[in-house]
């Protein structure tokens, strides 16, 4: 296994365990190479990143290397909602499914409760006025929940007598949303996340000044709730390769990664450590970069970039109910999202690996279209993968990809733009090298809000952009590699914990809804007390 020290561990049950920050420097001489593995655009069929991430380490291990793979854990609205698990497929798994996927070890809970208690004691600061000028106007903390529920996007709060004020619109985010969230991924160790969760911002004073976390006196109590859930989870694939799952930032509405703290415990365990960055690469290894490594010093010593056929027909024009069928023309429309992506990593001076997740439906021409088109961008090898069918096993060729590739060791990622540019400069940036755009268009909202930042001496601080997962622009129906769009800034939201400006472009939701066939109606449990239908 992970080689962890038992009085590290703390076991949950048979199959799980926390794993003390104390064994993080009990590391061995050299550090582990870090891979980071993201993807092409997602489409509706599905391109299965956490799979192949998964089948990596399986495939490292079985090449007689000491691997690990670190993953982000499952929301459980997702899990209830359209996505379903997140822990992989088929082969290819991180076990015990149906715990990792329902409540695991609690963090989820524990970060849920940490986040509303922050809110409740906000709001009581602002009702008895313990905080000079803060009153229920200035309050901008929003509360959460795990579950997808549209019905509390927008709510009002202290109803009922002035007893139960301040009296205020607000809403609910998912917990995923939360920042506490993405301050537990973000955080290096105690000291950081004590730091970081009294910034949080709970809301301005009547003349402008900013709340914080610690102004109300909330800290203290925040990082008690939190004392188990910052350490990482190790449970295993199916073939008993180490997996760390540990906090689950979304990608789209935050930075989308597992926890720094995951990845430094493998790295000082491990030969070659699998983590995940959420979505494709204009989100997930964007953010990576820019929010966690280069502020971390991790360091990165090759990018596996995950797609298939599938995918390349959606993005060739193909449609939905013809994902199944052979289309080497649409394959090789679709292919210049791939060359986008695979120049998206290789801007950050990253060298990558095509991995071609594969189905029954490619056919031999299809996949050579593919893999000619990856080389030829590029890529420093594409091969195929067939990790969900066959596990370690399928992903043979691509572990032996990797650790050519990775020969070279840690490689220190180059940012798209100077740490000290301003916000408006870095989502300029973004939009022309990562997202194709051909320029940004700022909202009223927007311009406010660049001028608070500057006021505020919060406007040279990284940038978070949440904008639809489902295209390289801000608008979900254009496919494949769009031209000549604008990126629409709707409005900026302050993270000050988490230390980045959230940019909402398009229409961005922070609290999912139910789809008309939820994944929940399809979950039980039989006579046995086994779970079914996760």
């Amino acid at each position: 296994m992970l080689g962890v020290a038992p009085r590290h561990l703390t076991a949950y049950g048979d199959e799980m365990a926390k794993v003390s920050l104390d064994a993080i420097p009990v590391a061995r001489a050299g550090e582990g190479k870090l891979v980071v593995m993201t993807g092409i655009t997602p489409t509706p069929a599905g391109e299965g990143k956490t799979t192949m991430g998964i089948a990596l380490a399986d495939g490292l291990a079985r090449a007689g290397q000491r691997a690990a793979v670190t993953l982000r854990q499952p929301s459980m609205g997702p899990v209830f909602g359209i996505k379903g698990g997140g822990t992989g497929g088929g082969a290819a798994q991180v076990v015990p499914e149906e715990r990792i996927n329902l409540h695991f070890t609690g963090d989820f809970h524990a970060v849920e409760s940490a986040h509303n208690l922050l809110a409740a004691l906000a709001d009581n600061a602002a009702q008895r006025g313990l905080v000079a000028g803060l009153d229920g106007s200035g309050l901008t903390m929003r509360r959460v929940v795990q579950m997808n529920d549209r019905a509390l996007r927008s709510v009002a709060l202290g109803l009922g007598g002035p007893g139960n004020g301040p009296v205020r619109e607000s809403g609910f985010d998912i917990a995923a949303a939360s920042e506490v969230m993405a301050v537990l991924a973000l955080a290096s160790g105690w000291d950081d996340l004590r730091r970081r969760m009294g910034a949080i911002t709970v809301g301005f004073t009547r003349d402008g000044r900013p709340v914080s976390a610690e102004d109300v006196g909330a800290t203290g109590a925040m990082l008690a709730l939190l004392r188990d859930a910052v350490q990482p989870n190790l449970v295993q694939t199916l073939e008993g390769t180490p997996a760390l799952l540990h906090a689950g930032p979304f990608a789209n509405i935050a930075h989308g990664c597992s926890s720094v703290l995951a990845d430094r415990l493998a790295l000082s365990h491990a030969d070659y450590v699998i983590t995940e960055a959420g979505f494709g690469s204009d989100l997930g290894l964007e953010k990576f970069v820019h929010l966690k490594a280069l502020p971390s010093g991790l360091r990165p010593a090759a990018v596996v970039l995950v797609a298939t056929v599938r995918a390349l027909r959606w993005h060739g024009g193909a449609p939905a109910e013809a994902l199944d069928r052979p289309d080497p023309l649409a394959v090789r429309l679709g292919a210049a999202n791939l060359e986008h992506h695979i120049g998206i990593v290789r801007g950050f001076g990253l060298p990558v690996v095509v991995a071609l997740n594969r189905f029954p439906s490619d056919s031999p021409e299809e996949l050579v279209v593919a893999q000619d088109i990856a080389i030829a961008s590029g890529a420093a090898a594409a091969v195929l993968c067939s990790g969900y069918a066959q596990g370690g096993a399928g992903a043979a060729e691509l572990a032996d990809a990797v650790m050519r590739t990775a020969a070279g060791g840690p490689v220190q990622p180059t940012a798209l733009f100077s740490e000290e540019a301003p916000v408006l400069r870095k989502v300029e940036v973004l939009a022309n090298r990562v997202y194709n755009a051909e320029g940004v268009r700022w909202s009223p909202a927007a311009c406010r809000a660049l001028e608070r930042l500057e006021k505020l001496g919060w406007d040279r601080l990284p940038v978070c952009v949440a904008k639809t997962s489902a295209s390289l622009s801000g608008d979900p129906s254009l496919r494949n590699r769009p031209v000549g769009h604008t990126i629409e800034v709707a409005d900026l939201l302050v993270s000050s914990g988490a230390g980045f400006v959230v940019a909402l472009v398009g229409e961005v939701n922070t609290m999912p809804g139910l789809p008309k066939h939820p994944r929940a109606l399809d979950v039980d449990i039989d006579a046995h007390g086994e779970i079914t239908g996760i």
